[in-house]
């Protein structure tokens, strides 16, 4: 009897499986964990990572009780960091009982469909479909779609085609094997066509469009942002550091101070900043020298072409004290961007 779809990728998905610490469980909270790591990290990145984090954070209760401060350290380096704010904030939520519905972990500040429907799939048996890039491309292959992924329409036509597809009696399994199969056999490029399973009967490959699918109907632009860092060192001890709370990229992260320009300006420039004004003006014995001088550092939509700045000072002046005075001992307690990171071990330790 020829093998239906599903049967087809549970089958190859118990050959083929990688062996991961989040698989072949059903904790509801360490698959939530597993999922948001993942969804804009590589395995390979995410694995330590979420090793860490369950170390240092084992259940809901103490994810929840946590200090914010302590749970963005703890994700430094992973980037959108707005991962681990929403999860800080829907563990409080939860009075340290990981919700049991669809609904009520959709509910949750930051899951969206895909991670509602993998937990709950995973932890709960229900039959949701998990539906993220790599199951928009086996399907679109596969079934020869080429509606766009990223239009309401769209998403419907596949959550509908996959819905019809899950294997009710073992969909964690299934949306396991799905993810799987599109992470290490239909691959965005050079997929393994010549031995997949589904070779005689894929219209993409029939048609030879397998390089034009998934469709996608937009292109987010790259912005270009210019940021001038100051490494303010006082007596060699003390720095200060800067809180960002504006709803932008590395909210609530700590960073030097800052000055961003319209354009990479000069450092003759930038002492004319209506900051750098402010911050300085009237002071004596300013000392700065450039350290490293345009960085550019790549983010999904943005790229911060960057500058670091050392200024020199005796002592900390009245001017400066919105920002934190901090011991250059403890600068390593504040969590930090990736780029502030790289910068802190290269050039300060």
């Amino acid at each position: 009897m020829k093998k239906t779809f599903s049967e087809e990728i549970i089958g190859w998905y118990l050959e083929n499986k990688r062996d991961l610490p989040w698989r072949n469980i059903t904790d509801p909270y360490r698959i939530w964990v597993s999922e948001v790591i993942l969804q804009q990290t590589r395995v390979a990145q995410g694995y330590d990572y979420y090793l860490r984090f369950i170390e240092k954070f084992p259940t809901v209760s103490d994810l929840a009780a946590a200090a914010e401060d302590e749970v963005l350290k703890c994700w430094q380096g992973l980037g959108y960091y707005s991962r681990a704010r929403n999860m800080h904030a829907a563990a409080k939520s939860m009075n340290g009982v990981f919700p049991t519905t669809y609904e009520d972990v959709l509910a949750l500040k930051g899951v969206g469909d895909y991670t509602a429907a993998a937990i709950c799939s995973f932890a709960y048996k229900m039959p949701y479909p998990a539906i993220d890039g790599n199951v928009y491309r086996v399907l679109s292959r596969c079934f020869g779609i080429d509606d766009p992924i990223d239009t309401a329409a769209g998403k419907r036509i596949f959550k509908e085609l996959s819905q019809e597809l899950i294997d009710i009696n073992q969909p964690d399994i299934y949306n396991q094997g799905m993810m799987e199969f599109g992470a290490l056999h239909c691959t965005p490029k050079s997929p393994h066509c010549s031995i997949c399973p589904f070779s005689s009967h894929c219209i993409a490959l029939d048609e030879g469009t397998i390089d034009l699918l998934p469709v996608k109907k937009s292109r987010v632009k790259v912005r270009n942002r210019y940021f001038n860092y100051f490494y303010i060192e006082i007596d060699k001890k003390f720095t200060f550091l800067n809180k960002r709370i504006d709803k932008d990229i590395w909210m609530n992260l700590y960073e030097f101070p800052l000055i961003e320009t319209k354009k990479n300006n000069s450092l003759q420039e930038i002492v004319t900043n209506v900051s750098w004004k402010e911050w300085f003006e009237g002071i004596s014995n300013v000392n700065i020298a450039p350290v490293v001088e345009n960085i550019k550092h790549v983010l999904s939509h943005q790229i911060i072409h960057t500058n670091f700045y050392k200024v020199t000072l005796p002592h900390a002046e009245d001017t400066l004290s919105r920002f934190l005075l901090v011991n250059l001992d403890d600068l390593e307690k504040y969590p930090v961007s990736r780029l502030m990171h790289e910068f802190i071990d290269k050039f300060l330790e």
